[in-house]
C-alpha cells in the first residue's frame, strides 16, 4: 500500500504547479509536509489545499546561502526531500550569454547541489530516506532554444545518480524524475509565444496527451515511499509517450 504515514517530506518549489500538487498529494498519504518557496501568498494558498496537520512553510530564496542556513536551523530531520525548485527559460544559443547561463545554473542546479549538501552534512536526511529530483524530458531531446534549460535539467539527473552511490551506504536513495510537458502555470507562461495551433500540433507527439500535475506526483510518492525500497539511481521518464517514436 502507498503510504507516506509519520514520514517527515520537505518540498521545495512548493508555491505553485508541480511542487503545490506533490505537497498536497503527499499530505494526502499521511506525510507531514514543509514546504519552501519565495512566494508566501502562495505558499498559504498550498497550505490550505492540503490534509492533515503539522504541516509548516518556510518562504525562502534558494539562490541565497541564507537560506540554507535557515533550512537546516528550522527543520527536523527528514525522511524523503523532493528537489522540485527550478526556472524555464528557452533562447537560442547565439542569444544566450553568462548571466543567463549563471542564473539558469544557479536556480536549476546549484541550489539543489547545496540544498543536498547541507541536508546531508547536518544529518538531516534519515537512514533510508529518499531524495527526489524534478529534473525534464528536455535533458534527453535536442528541440530547438531549450540548450540551457536541457543542459541544467541534465547536469541534476547526472547529480542525482552519483548522489545515490555515495548514500547508499546508508540506506539513502537518490533518483531523478523526467517530466514532459505538463500543464502548470509555469508552462503557459514559456508557451506565451507559442500558438494554439502549435500547441494542438505539440499534443500529437504525446501517445498520452500532455500531462498533469497529479501524473508527476503519483510517481514522486512512490518514489518516496517504502515501495520503492530497491529503486536508487534512476532517471525516470515520465513523458505520455513521446519517446517511444
Amino acid at each position: 500500500m502507498l503510504s507516506l504515514h509519520r514520514k517527515n517530506i520537505l518540498v521545495t518549489g512548493a508555491s505553485s504547479g508541480i511542487g503545490r500538487q506533490i505537497a498536497i498529494t503527499a499530505a494526502s498519504i499521511g506525510a507531514t509536509v514543509t514546504l519552501v518557496g519565495r512566494n508566501e501568498e502562495r505558499l498559504k494558498e498550498t497550505l490550505i489545499a492540503m490534509a492533515g496537520e503539522g504541516h509548516q512553510f518556510l518562504v525562502l530564496d534558494l539562490a541565497e546561502q541564507a537560506s540554507f542556513e535557515a533550512i537546516v536551523a528550522k527543520s527536523k530531520q527528514f525522511d524523503g526531500v523532493v528537489f522540485n525548485a527550478g526556472v524555464v527559460e528557452y533562447a537560442p544559443v547565439k542569444f544566450l550569454n553568462a548571466e543567463k547561463i549563471n542564473r539558469i545554473f544557479s536556480t536549476n542546479v546549484s541550489s539543489n547541489i547545496l540544498l543536498s549538501q547541507q541536508l546531508l552534512k547536518n544529518k538531516l536526511v534519515a537512514k533510508k530516506g529518499s531524495l527526489v529530483f524534478i529534473s525534464s524530458i528536455s535533458s534527453k531531446l535536442g528541440v530547438p532554444g531549450t540548450a540551457l534549460y536541457a543542459a541544467s535539467k541534465a547536469a541534476l539527473s547526472a547529480f542525482a545518480k552519483v548522489l545515490a552511490s555515495e548514500v547508499a551506504s546508508q540506506g539513502i536513495r537518490s533518483n531523478s524524475v523526467c517530466p514532459g510537458i505538463v500543464l502548470t502555470a509555469m508552462t503557459d507562461q514559456a508557451m506565451e509565444a507559442t500558438s494554439t495551433e502549435d500547441m494542438e500540433k505539440g499534443a500529437l507527439l504525446y501517445p498520452l496527451g500532455y500531462g498533469e500535475p497529479q501524473d508527476v506526483a503519483g510517481m514522486v510518492m512512490y518514489l518516496l515511499s517504502d515501495i520503492s525500497k530497491w529503486v536508487t539511481g534512476t532517471d525516470i521518464i515520465l513523458d505520455g509517450g513521446l519517446t517511444l517514436k
